[in-house]
Protein backbone atom coordinates (compact mmCIF):
# COMPACT_ATOMS: atom_id res chain seq x y z
CA UNK A 1 0.00 0.00 0.00
CA UNK A 2 1.11 3.11 -0.66
CA UNK A 3 1.71 7.06 -1.40
CA UNK A 4 1.85 8.07 -4.77
CA UNK A 5 0.73 10.99 -5.88
CA UNK A 6 -0.06 12.42 -9.78
CA UNK A 7 1.89 15.23 -10.89
CA UNK A 8 1.22 15.52 -14.68
CA UNK A 9 2.31 18.78 -15.24
CA UNK A 10 5.44 19.54 -12.78
CA UNK A 11 7.93 21.53 -14.12
CA UNK A 12 10.39 19.85 -12.72
CA UNK A 13 9.32 16.67 -13.12
CA UNK A 14 10.90 15.32 -16.64
CA UNK A 15 13.92 17.42 -16.25
CA UNK A 16 16.32 16.07 -13.84
CA UNK A 17 16.43 19.38 -12.66
CA UNK A 18 15.27 21.21 -9.58
CA UNK A 19 13.72 25.02 -10.47
CA UNK A 20 10.77 27.21 -8.48
CA UNK A 21 7.33 26.47 -10.25
CA UNK A 22 6.49 29.56 -11.37
CA UNK A 23 2.88 29.14 -9.43
CA UNK A 24 2.59 28.57 -5.98
CA UNK A 25 1.34 29.60 -2.37
CA UNK A 26 3.26 32.10 -1.71
CA UNK A 27 2.91 34.03 -4.62
CA UNK A 28 -0.68 32.88 -5.57
CA UNK A 29 -2.70 35.22 -4.98
CA UNK A 30 -0.73 38.29 -4.13
CA UNK A 31 -1.43 41.20 -2.02
CA UNK A 32 -1.50 42.01 2.00
CA UNK A 33 -5.24 41.79 1.80
CA UNK A 34 -4.97 37.69 0.06
CA UNK A 35 -2.77 37.00 3.54
CA UNK A 36 -4.91 38.10 5.75
CA UNK A 37 -8.00 37.15 4.66
CA UNK A 38 -6.40 33.73 3.35
CA UNK A 39 -8.10 30.14 4.54
CA UNK A 40 -5.52 28.72 2.79
CA UNK A 41 -4.00 26.22 5.26
CA UNK A 42 -0.35 26.96 4.31
CA UNK A 43 -0.85 30.41 4.61
CA UNK A 44 -2.37 29.96 8.01
CA UNK A 45 0.13 28.17 9.48
CA UNK A 46 2.92 30.24 8.24
CA UNK A 47 1.45 33.00 9.87
CA UNK A 48 1.23 30.96 12.81
CA UNK A 49 4.69 30.00 12.88
CA UNK A 50 5.70 33.97 12.45
CA UNK A 51 3.52 34.23 15.51
CA UNK A 52 5.14 31.78 17.95
CA UNK A 53 8.84 32.19 16.84
CA UNK A 54 8.12 35.87 17.84
CA UNK A 55 6.91 34.88 21.34
CA UNK A 56 9.72 32.30 21.52
CA UNK A 57 12.17 34.94 21.25
CA UNK A 58 10.42 36.97 23.73
CA UNK A 59 10.47 34.34 26.37
CA UNK A 60 13.96 33.30 25.74
CA UNK A 61 14.97 36.48 25.94
CA UNK A 62 13.83 36.70 29.71
CA UNK A 63 14.70 33.33 30.22
CA UNK A 64 18.36 35.11 29.76
CA UNK A 65 17.67 37.98 32.00
CA UNK A 66 16.37 35.52 34.69
CA UNK A 67 19.27 32.93 34.47
CA UNK A 68 21.61 36.45 34.42
CA UNK A 69 20.13 37.44 37.13
CA UNK A 70 20.99 34.15 39.20
CA UNK A 71 24.38 34.30 38.26
CA UNK A 72 25.21 35.21 41.59
CA UNK A 73 22.93 35.13 45.12
CA UNK A 74 21.44 38.34 45.50
CA UNK A 75 20.83 41.43 42.88
CA UNK A 76 22.26 41.46 40.15
CA UNK A 77 20.22 43.46 37.49
CA UNK A 78 16.61 43.03 38.63
CA UNK A 79 15.32 42.81 42.40
CA UNK A 80 12.84 40.20 43.65
CA UNK A 81 9.31 41.76 42.37
CA UNK A 82 10.74 42.13 39.16
CA UNK A 83 11.96 38.46 39.13
CA UNK A 84 9.05 36.77 39.80
CA UNK A 85 7.39 38.94 36.50
CA UNK A 86 9.89 37.43 34.84
CA UNK A 87 9.79 33.59 35.59
CA UNK A 88 5.94 34.03 35.17
CA UNK A 89 5.94 35.56 32.32
CA UNK A 90 8.72 33.16 30.57
CA UNK A 91 6.83 30.50 31.33
CA UNK A 92 3.31 31.69 30.92
CA UNK A 93 4.09 32.87 26.92
CA UNK A 94 6.05 29.84 26.24
CA UNK A 95 3.40 27.49 27.19
CA UNK A 96 0.17 29.24 26.50
CA UNK A 97 2.11 30.91 23.51
CA UNK A 98 4.52 28.86 22.16
CA UNK A 99 4.73 25.38 22.37
CA UNK A 100 1.03 24.32 22.80
CA UNK A 101 0.46 26.06 19.37
CA UNK A 102 3.76 25.78 17.49
CA UNK A 103 3.17 22.00 16.30
CA UNK A 104 0.00 21.77 15.75
CA UNK A 105 -1.00 24.92 14.36
CA UNK A 106 1.97 26.38 12.48
CA UNK A 107 3.72 22.70 11.20
CA UNK A 108 0.38 20.65 11.97
CA UNK A 109 -1.52 23.62 9.61
CA UNK A 110 1.06 23.18 6.34
CA UNK A 111 2.02 19.66 6.41
CA UNK A 112 -1.11 17.74 8.18
CA UNK A 113 -4.03 18.33 4.50
CA UNK A 114 -0.88 18.02 2.39
CA UNK A 115 -0.08 14.58 3.84
CA UNK A 116 -3.30 12.78 3.88
CA UNK A 117 -3.07 14.57 0.13
CA UNK A 118 -6.07 16.68 0.86
CA UNK A 119 -6.57 20.22 -0.28
CA UNK A 120 -7.30 22.23 2.57
CA UNK A 121 -8.58 21.36 5.84
CA UNK A 122 -12.28 20.59 6.37
CA UNK A 123 -13.29 23.64 7.09
CA UNK A 124 -11.06 26.74 6.19
CA UNK A 125 -12.72 29.38 7.69
CA UNK A 126 -12.49 28.10 11.07
CA UNK A 127 -9.29 27.70 10.81
CA UNK A 128 -8.82 31.28 9.50
CA UNK A 129 -10.79 32.40 12.36
CA UNK A 130 -8.43 30.29 14.97
CA UNK A 131 -5.58 32.24 14.29
CA UNK A 132 -7.25 35.66 14.55
CA UNK A 133 -8.56 34.18 17.89
CA UNK A 134 -4.92 33.02 19.45
CA UNK A 135 -3.92 37.01 18.12
CA UNK A 136 -6.73 38.18 20.46
CA UNK A 137 -5.49 35.90 23.27
CA UNK A 138 -1.95 36.94 22.64
CA UNK A 139 -3.33 40.97 22.56
CA UNK A 140 -4.38 40.04 25.97
CA UNK A 141 -1.08 38.87 27.03
CA UNK A 142 1.09 41.44 25.49
CA UNK A 143 -1.60 44.33 27.97
CA UNK A 144 -0.26 42.52 30.82
CA UNK A 145 3.05 42.80 30.07
CA UNK A 146 3.27 46.91 29.68
CA UNK A 147 0.46 46.99 32.81
CA UNK A 148 2.64 45.28 35.79
CA UNK A 149 3.02 42.30 34.19
CA UNK A 150 2.31 38.98 36.76
CA UNK A 151 3.97 37.07 39.43
CA UNK A 152 2.21 34.38 40.05
CA UNK A 153 3.97 31.64 38.44
CA UNK A 154 2.72 30.11 35.12
CA UNK A 155 -0.18 28.02 36.86
CA UNK A 156 -1.65 30.82 38.27
CA UNK A 157 -2.28 29.41 41.82
CA UNK A 158 -4.70 30.53 44.56
CA UNK A 159 -5.41 31.84 46.92
CA UNK A 160 -2.22 34.38 45.64
CA UNK A 161 -3.47 34.68 42.43
CA UNK A 162 -6.51 36.15 43.72
CA UNK A 163 -4.51 38.80 45.98
CA UNK A 164 -1.48 39.67 43.90
CA UNK A 165 -1.85 43.17 42.58
CA UNK A 166 0.01 42.48 39.05
CA UNK A 167 -2.47 41.84 35.61
CA UNK A 168 -3.68 38.70 36.48
CA UNK A 169 -7.26 39.68 34.82
CA UNK A 170 -6.00 39.91 31.48
CA UNK A 171 -3.59 37.48 31.22
CA UNK A 172 -5.47 34.60 32.30
CA UNK A 173 -8.39 36.32 29.81
CA UNK A 174 -5.66 35.95 27.25
CA UNK A 175 -5.58 32.36 28.01
CA UNK A 176 -8.86 31.87 28.24
CA UNK A 177 -9.27 33.40 24.37
CA UNK A 178 -6.36 31.00 23.24
CA UNK A 179 -8.05 27.86 24.27
CA UNK A 180 -10.82 28.54 21.85
CA UNK A 181 -7.96 29.06 19.20
CA UNK A 182 -6.51 25.59 20.28
CA UNK A 183 -10.03 23.75 20.37
CA UNK A 184 -11.14 25.06 16.98
CA UNK A 185 -7.95 23.73 15.52
CA UNK A 186 -8.06 20.24 17.04
CA UNK A 187 -11.93 20.10 15.92
CA UNK A 188 -10.36 20.76 12.15
CA UNK A 189 -7.69 18.17 12.17
CA UNK A 190 -10.23 15.39 13.48
CA UNK A 191 -12.74 16.23 10.82
CA UNK A 192 -10.24 16.71 8.16
CA UNK A 193 -8.16 13.08 9.48
CA UNK A 194 -11.84 11.42 8.95
CA UNK A 195 -13.27 12.91 6.15
CA UNK A 196 -10.87 14.26 3.42
CA UNK A 197 -7.92 11.26 3.27
CA UNK A 198 -6.63 10.92 -0.34
CA UNK A 199 -8.29 7.78 -2.30
CA UNK A 200 -6.27 4.75 -0.65
CA UNK A 201 -5.01 6.07 2.03
CA UNK A 202 -6.54 4.01 4.87
CA UNK A 203 -6.39 4.53 8.69
CA UNK A 204 -3.27 2.06 8.78
CA UNK A 205 -1.64 3.77 5.63
CA UNK A 206 -1.72 7.09 7.13
CA UNK A 207 1.80 8.76 8.15
CA UNK A 208 1.96 8.31 12.01
CA UNK A 209 2.28 12.35 11.78
CA UNK A 210 -0.95 12.49 11.53
CA UNK A 211 -1.77 10.16 14.02
CA UNK A 212 -0.05 12.20 16.65
CA UNK A 213 -1.83 14.51 15.39
CA UNK A 214 -4.99 13.47 15.82
CA UNK A 215 -4.72 11.69 19.43
CA UNK A 216 -3.79 15.22 20.17
CA UNK A 217 -6.62 16.96 18.98
CA UNK A 218 -8.53 14.46 21.08
CA UNK A 219 -7.11 16.58 23.81
CA UNK A 220 -7.43 19.45 22.81
CA UNK A 221 -10.76 19.39 21.98
CA UNK A 222 -11.73 17.71 25.40
CA UNK A 223 -9.13 19.00 28.07
CA UNK A 224 -8.99 22.54 27.02
CA UNK A 225 -12.66 23.57 28.07
CA UNK A 226 -11.58 22.44 31.84
CA UNK A 227 -8.88 25.07 31.79
CA UNK A 228 -11.32 27.59 30.27
CA UNK A 229 -13.87 27.17 32.70
CA UNK A 230 -10.94 27.60 35.53
CA UNK A 231 -9.43 30.77 34.10
CA UNK A 232 -12.87 32.24 34.07
CA UNK A 233 -14.07 31.43 37.48
CA UNK A 234 -10.45 32.73 38.85
CA UNK A 235 -11.30 36.16 36.81
CA UNK A 236 -14.92 36.37 38.44
CA UNK A 237 -13.22 35.76 42.01
CA UNK A 238 -10.85 38.54 41.26
CA UNK A 239 -13.92 40.69 39.44
CA UNK A 240 -16.34 40.46 42.12
CA UNK A 241 -15.03 38.50 45.28
CA UNK A 242 -17.08 35.09 44.89
CA UNK A 243 -15.79 32.77 47.03
CA UNK A 244 -14.45 29.92 45.11
CA UNK A 245 -10.46 29.38 45.25
CA UNK A 246 -9.46 31.68 47.79
CA UNK A 247 -10.19 30.38 51.91
CA UNK A 248 -10.88 33.72 53.26
CA UNK A 249 -14.06 34.07 50.89
CA UNK A 250 -14.64 30.51 51.81
CA UNK A 251 -13.59 29.19 48.98
CA UNK A 252 -10.87 25.61 48.34
CA UNK A 253 -7.66 26.14 47.04
CA UNK A 254 -7.11 22.52 46.12
CA UNK A 255 -10.26 22.96 44.04
CA UNK A 256 -7.99 25.57 41.91
CA UNK A 257 -5.15 22.63 41.86
CA UNK A 258 -7.51 19.86 40.58
CA UNK A 259 -8.77 21.60 37.74
CA UNK A 260 -5.89 23.35 36.74
CA UNK A 261 -4.27 20.10 36.59
CA UNK A 262 -7.03 18.29 35.04
CA UNK A 263 -6.08 20.21 31.79
CA UNK A 264 -2.24 20.83 32.36
CA UNK A 265 -1.04 17.45 32.34
CA UNK A 266 -2.74 16.77 29.58
CA UNK A 267 -1.34 19.98 28.20
CA UNK A 268 1.88 18.25 28.76
CA UNK A 269 0.73 15.56 26.15
CA UNK A 270 -0.67 18.05 23.59
CA UNK A 271 2.86 19.60 23.44
CA UNK A 272 4.98 16.15 23.45
CA UNK A 273 2.79 13.73 21.42
CA UNK A 274 3.47 16.32 18.43
CA UNK A 275 7.02 16.42 18.78
CA UNK A 276 6.43 12.52 19.14
CA UNK A 277 5.00 12.87 15.76
CA UNK A 278 7.48 14.31 13.97
CA UNK A 279 10.15 12.24 15.10
CA UNK A 280 8.52 9.22 13.99
CA UNK A 281 8.55 10.75 10.05
CA UNK A 282 11.91 11.77 10.65
CA UNK A 283 13.45 8.56 12.16
CA UNK A 284 11.79 6.43 9.07
CA UNK A 285 12.81 9.16 6.26
CA UNK A 286 16.60 9.47 7.61
CA UNK A 287 17.06 5.93 8.51
CA UNK A 288 15.48 4.94 4.90
CA UNK A 289 13.83 1.99 6.31
CA UNK A 290 10.36 1.20 7.25
CA UNK A 291 9.09 1.78 10.27
CA UNK A 292 9.26 -0.96 12.67
CA UNK A 293 5.99 -1.10 14.94
CA UNK A 294 3.75 1.03 13.30
CA UNK A 295 0.85 -0.41 14.58
CA UNK A 296 1.92 0.00 18.17
CA UNK A 297 4.13 3.45 17.56
CA UNK A 298 0.36 4.62 16.48
CA UNK A 299 -1.96 3.14 19.06
CA UNK A 300 0.53 4.17 21.77
CA UNK A 301 -0.03 7.70 20.78
CA UNK A 302 -3.84 6.78 21.51
CA UNK A 303 -3.21 5.36 24.82
CA UNK A 304 -1.13 8.56 26.19
CA UNK A 305 -3.97 10.52 25.36
CA UNK A 306 -6.40 8.61 26.90
CA UNK A 307 -4.19 8.48 30.07
CA UNK A 308 -2.85 11.41 30.09
CA UNK A 309 -6.37 12.59 31.58
CA UNK A 310 -6.12 10.32 34.74
CA UNK A 311 -2.68 11.02 35.83
CA UNK A 312 -3.06 14.68 37.45
CA UNK A 313 -2.94 14.20 41.04
CA UNK A 314 0.91 13.52 40.87
CA UNK A 315 1.31 17.05 41.05
CA UNK A 316 -0.88 17.18 44.31
CA UNK A 317 1.07 14.79 46.26
CA UNK A 318 2.19 17.69 48.84
CA UNK A 319 -1.27 19.11 48.79
CA UNK A 320 -2.94 16.95 51.83
CA UNK A 321 -5.22 14.49 49.36
CA UNK A 322 -5.91 11.24 50.69
CA UNK A 323 -3.15 8.51 50.60
CA UNK A 324 -5.13 5.95 48.30
CA UNK A 325 -5.30 8.92 46.10
CA UNK A 326 -1.83 9.56 45.99
CA UNK A 327 -1.19 5.39 45.67
CA UNK A 328 -3.35 5.49 42.34
CA UNK A 329 -1.93 8.74 40.95
CA UNK A 330 1.38 7.17 41.61
CA UNK A 331 0.65 3.91 39.92
CA UNK A 332 -1.08 5.61 36.66
CA UNK A 333 2.10 8.03 36.42
CA UNK A 334 4.29 5.00 36.04
CA UNK A 335 1.69 2.99 33.73
CA UNK A 336 2.07 6.29 31.26
CA UNK A 337 5.39 5.81 30.66
CA UNK A 338 4.69 2.19 28.53
CA UNK A 339 3.39 3.88 25.11
CA UNK A 340 6.15 6.64 25.91
CA UNK A 341 8.89 3.42 26.36
CA UNK A 342 6.72 1.86 23.04
CA UNK A 343 7.61 4.68 20.52
CA UNK A 344 11.33 4.84 21.96
CA UNK A 345 11.54 0.97 21.30
CA UNK A 346 10.53 0.84 17.84
CA UNK A 347 12.07 4.36 17.29
CA UNK A 348 15.69 2.51 18.02
CA UNK A 349 14.67 -0.68 16.44
CA UNK A 350 13.85 1.20 12.93
CA UNK A 351 17.47 2.82 12.78
CA UNK A 352 19.08 -1.11 13.53
CA UNK A 353 20.74 -1.66 10.51
CA UNK A 354 18.86 2.08 8.71
CA UNK A 355 20.85 3.42 5.78
CA UNK A 356 21.25 6.50 8.02
CA UNK A 357 22.27 9.79 6.96
CA UNK A 358 23.29 12.85 9.93
CA UNK A 359 21.43 15.93 8.19
CA UNK A 360 20.04 19.12 10.78
CA UNK A 361 16.76 16.92 10.85
CA UNK A 362 18.80 14.18 11.78
CA UNK A 363 21.00 15.62 14.27
CA UNK A 364 17.62 16.96 16.07
CA UNK A 365 16.21 13.43 16.41
CA UNK A 366 19.17 12.02 18.18
CA UNK A 367 19.16 14.86 20.52
CA UNK A 368 15.30 14.56 21.07
CA UNK A 369 15.69 10.87 21.86
CA UNK A 370 18.61 11.42 24.52
CA UNK A 371 16.65 14.91 26.13
CA UNK A 372 13.39 12.93 26.07
CA UNK A 373 14.91 9.64 27.50
CA UNK A 374 16.36 11.65 30.38
CA UNK A 375 13.14 13.98 30.99
CA UNK A 376 10.67 10.64 30.82
CA UNK A 377 13.52 8.59 33.41
CA UNK A 378 13.52 11.56 35.66
CA UNK A 379 9.46 11.83 35.94
CA UNK A 380 9.63 8.32 37.25
CA UNK A 381 11.66 9.93 40.05
CA UNK A 382 8.90 12.35 40.35
CA UNK A 383 6.22 10.10 40.28
CA UNK A 384 7.64 7.70 43.23
CA UNK A 385 5.84 9.13 46.40
CA UNK A 386 8.51 9.01 48.57
CA UNK A 387 11.01 10.50 46.38
CA UNK A 388 8.56 13.39 45.29
CA UNK A 389 8.58 14.67 48.98
CA UNK A 390 11.77 15.55 48.54
CA UNK A 391 12.17 16.55 45.17
CA UNK A 392 9.02 18.20 45.23
CA UNK A 393 9.44 22.51 44.27
CA UNK A 394 13.22 21.86 44.05
CA UNK A 395 15.32 22.85 40.65
CA UNK A 396 14.80 19.08 40.22
CA UNK A 397 11.31 19.37 38.88
CA UNK A 398 12.72 22.79 36.84
CA UNK A 399 15.16 20.22 34.83
CA UNK A 400 12.83 17.34 34.47
CA UNK A 401 10.17 19.64 33.01
CA UNK A 402 12.66 21.58 30.51
CA UNK A 403 14.21 18.04 29.20
CA UNK A 404 10.75 17.12 28.70
CA UNK A 405 9.05 20.10 27.39
CA UNK A 406 12.56 21.62 25.83
CA UNK A 407 14.40 19.07 25.01
CA UNK A 408 11.59 17.28 24.04
CA UNK A 409 9.04 19.30 22.29
CA UNK A 410 11.52 22.22 21.15
CA UNK A 411 14.07 19.67 19.67
CA UNK A 412 11.82 18.00 17.86
CA UNK A 413 9.61 21.24 16.62
CA UNK A 414 13.33 22.47 15.30
CA UNK A 415 13.84 19.04 13.64
CA UNK A 416 10.64 18.99 12.27
CA UNK A 417 11.17 22.89 11.55
CA UNK A 418 14.31 22.24 9.64
CA UNK A 419 12.78 19.45 7.74
CA UNK A 420 10.14 20.54 6.20
CA UNK A 421 11.65 24.08 5.69
CA UNK A 422 12.60 23.33 1.83
CA UNK A 423 8.92 22.47 1.51
CA UNK A 424 7.72 25.72 3.38
CA UNK A 425 9.82 28.12 1.38
CA UNK A 426 11.29 26.17 -1.93
CA UNK A 427 14.35 27.47 -0.67
CA UNK A 428 17.45 25.01 1.44
CA UNK A 429 19.68 26.13 4.08
CA UNK A 430 23.21 25.89 5.15
CA UNK A 431 23.61 22.57 6.25
CA UNK A 432 26.79 22.75 7.80
CA UNK A 433 25.90 26.04 10.24
CA UNK A 434 22.24 23.75 10.43
CA UNK A 435 24.90 21.38 11.69
CA UNK A 436 27.05 23.78 14.15
CA UNK A 437 24.11 25.04 15.44
CA UNK A 438 22.03 22.37 16.30
CA UNK A 439 25.63 20.72 18.03
CA UNK A 440 25.38 24.19 20.29
CA UNK A 441 21.98 24.10 21.07
CA UNK A 442 22.22 20.56 22.45
CA UNK A 443 25.38 21.26 24.30
CA UNK A 444 23.86 24.67 25.77
CA UNK A 445 20.36 22.50 26.70
CA UNK A 446 22.75 20.19 28.96
CA UNK A 447 25.02 22.50 30.19
CA UNK A 448 21.65 24.83 31.30
CA UNK A 449 19.60 22.12 33.21
CA UNK A 450 21.94 19.33 34.10
CA UNK A 451 23.41 20.93 36.50
CA UNK A 452 19.91 22.16 38.14
CA UNK A 453 18.94 18.10 38.80
CA UNK A 454 22.02 18.43 40.73
CA UNK A 455 20.70 21.40 42.63
CA UNK A 456 17.61 19.99 43.16
CA UNK A 457 18.76 16.99 44.57
CA UNK A 458 20.52 19.12 47.06
CA UNK A 459 17.28 21.09 47.87
CA UNK A 460 17.68 24.16 46.15
CA UNK A 461 13.80 25.15 45.51
CA UNK A 462 12.26 26.68 42.82
CA UNK A 463 11.65 30.25 42.04
CA UNK A 464 13.99 31.59 44.63
CA UNK A 465 15.25 35.02 43.87
CA UNK A 466 18.44 34.54 45.97
CA UNK A 467 20.49 31.23 47.44
CA UNK A 468 22.80 29.98 49.59
CA UNK A 469 26.37 30.03 48.90
CA UNK A 470 26.59 26.58 48.10
CA UNK A 471 24.58 26.46 44.93
CA UNK A 472 26.78 29.51 43.49
CA UNK A 473 29.16 27.39 41.04
CA UNK A 474 26.12 25.33 39.72
CA UNK A 475 24.08 28.25 39.03
CA UNK A 476 26.77 29.85 37.36
CA UNK A 477 27.53 27.20 35.28
CA UNK A 478 23.69 27.33 34.36
CA UNK A 479 23.78 30.72 33.22
CA UNK A 480 26.60 30.05 30.89
CA UNK A 481 24.83 27.44 29.53
CA UNK A 482 22.00 30.03 28.34
CA UNK A 483 24.69 31.90 26.55
CA UNK A 484 25.66 28.83 24.58
CA UNK A 485 21.77 28.36 23.93
CA UNK A 486 21.47 31.94 22.59
CA UNK A 487 24.05 31.87 20.07
CA UNK A 488 23.01 28.59 18.73
CA UNK A 489 19.63 30.20 18.38
CA UNK A 490 21.25 33.38 17.05
CA UNK A 491 23.46 31.45 14.41
CA UNK A 492 19.78 29.28 13.27
CA UNK A 493 17.84 32.42 12.71
CA UNK A 494 20.91 33.94 10.65
CA UNK A 495 20.94 30.95 7.80
CA UNK A 496 17.39 30.35 8.11
CA UNK A 497 16.31 33.98 7.49
CA UNK A 498 18.89 34.06 5.13
CA UNK A 499 17.93 30.89 3.16
CA UNK A 500 14.44 32.46 2.20
CA UNK A 501 16.12 35.48 -0.23
CA UNK A 502 19.31 33.54 -1.18
CA UNK A 503 19.33 29.70 -0.45
CA UNK A 504 19.60 27.57 -3.37
CA UNK A 505 16.22 26.01 -4.77
CA UNK A 506 14.63 23.00 -3.12
CA UNK A 507 14.12 19.95 -5.08
CA UNK A 508 10.42 18.13 -4.52
CA UNK A 509 12.14 16.03 -1.97
CA UNK A 510 15.39 16.81 -0.72
CA UNK A 511 15.67 13.91 1.62
CA UNK A 512 13.95 11.31 -0.20
CA UNK A 513 10.71 10.75 1.91
CA UNK A 514 7.79 8.59 0.51
CA UNK A 515 4.99 10.70 2.22
CA UNK A 516 2.92 12.37 -0.04
CA UNK A 517 3.88 16.41 1.10
CA UNK A 518 7.00 15.49 -1.13
CA UNK A 519 5.18 14.65 -3.89
CA UNK A 520 4.37 18.24 -5.18
CA UNK A 521 6.26 21.11 -5.71
CA UNK A 522 8.93 23.25 -3.40
CA UNK A 523 6.66 25.47 -2.38
CA UNK A 524 3.56 23.82 -2.87
CA UNK A 525 1.49 24.80 -5.31
CA UNK A 526 -1.77 26.67 -4.12
CA UNK A 527 -4.46 24.00 -4.14
CA UNK A 528 -1.17 21.64 -2.86
CA UNK A 529 -1.55 19.13 -6.03
CA UNK A 530 -1.98 19.69 -9.28
CA UNK A 531 -3.63 16.82 -9.81
CA UNK A 532 -5.83 14.13 -7.59
CA UNK A 533 -3.46 12.19 -5.06
CA UNK A 534 -4.07 8.51 -4.88
CA UNK A 535 -2.63 6.34 -2.68
CA UNK A 536 -0.91 2.86 -3.71
CA UNK A 537 2.23 2.87 -1.69
CA UNK A 538 2.68 2.99 1.97
CA UNK A 539 4.67 6.03 3.76
CA UNK A 540 7.14 3.90 5.05
CA UNK A 541 8.06 1.70 2.07
CA UNK A 542 11.33 2.39 1.45
CA UNK A 543 11.86 -1.94 0.83
CA UNK A 544 9.64 -1.33 -1.81
CA UNK A 545 9.78 2.02 -3.55
CA UNK A 546 12.77 4.54 -4.55
CA UNK A 547 11.76 7.89 -5.12
CA UNK A 548 14.51 10.84 -5.81
CA UNK A 549 14.63 14.36 -5.47
CA UNK A 550 12.52 15.27 -8.47
CA UNK A 551 9.74 12.92 -7.06
CA UNK A 552 10.49 10.19 -9.74
CA UNK A 553 9.42 6.82 -8.57
CA UNK A 554 10.60 3.35 -9.31
CA UNK A 555 9.95 -0.11 -7.52
CA UNK A 556 12.01 -2.13 -6.01
CA UNK A 557 12.67 -5.55 -8.17
CA UNK A 558 13.28 -7.01 -5.15
CA UNK A 559 9.99 -5.89 -3.60
CA UNK A 560 7.77 -8.19 -5.40
CA UNK A 561 5.87 -5.50 -7.26
CA UNK A 562 6.02 -7.18 -10.13
CA UNK A 563 3.32 -5.72 -12.25
CA UNK A 564 4.46 -2.02 -11.63
CA UNK A 565 7.76 -3.28 -12.57
CA UNK A 566 6.67 -5.20 -15.61
CA UNK A 567 4.63 -2.40 -17.26
CA UNK A 568 6.77 0.58 -16.39
CA UNK A 569 4.10 2.33 -14.77
CA UNK A 570 2.71 3.52 -11.47
CA UNK A 571 -0.78 3.85 -10.86
CA UNK A 572 -2.03 6.85 -12.16
CA UNK A 573 -0.48 5.27 -15.26
CA UNK A 574 2.70 7.87 -15.47
CA UNK A 575 5.89 6.33 -17.22
CA UNK A 576 7.77 4.96 -14.13
CA UNK A 577 11.45 6.30 -14.35
CA UNK A 578 14.30 4.70 -12.51
CA UNK A 579 15.45 6.84 -9.37
CA UNK A 580 19.24 8.43 -10.02
CA UNK A 581 19.90 8.37 -6.45
CA UNK A 582 18.57 7.04 -3.39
Amino acid sequence: MAALVETPSSPVANTGQSSAPSVHYLNSPQGLWSWLSTVDHKRIGLMYLFSVMFFFFVAGVFAILLRFELINPGKDIVGPDSYNQLFTLHGAIMVFLFIIPAIPAALGNFVLPLMIGAKDVAFPRLNLASFYVYVVGALFAIYSLVTGAVDTGWTFYTPYSVESKTSVISITLGVFIMGFSSIFTGLNFIVTVHKLRAPGMTWFSMPLFVWGMYATSIIQVMATPVLGITMLLLILERAFGIGIFDPAMGGDPVLYQHFFWFYSHPAVYIMILPGMAIISELIATFSHKRIFGYTPIAFSSLAIALVSFLVWGHHMFTSGQSELAAFIFSFLTFLVGIPSGIKIFNWVATMYRGSLTFQAPMLYTHAFLCLFTIGGLTGIYLGALSVDIHLHDTYFVVAHFHYVMMGGTVIAFLGGLHYWWPKIWGRMYNETAALVSAALIFIGFNVTFFPQFLMGLQGMPRRYYTYLEQYHSLHMISTVGTWILGVGFIIMAVYLIHSIFKGPQAPKNPWYGLTMEWMTTSPPHPHNFEGTPHQIFGPYDYDRVLMDKDGLITFNPNSGDHHEESNGKNGNGKKLKKASKV
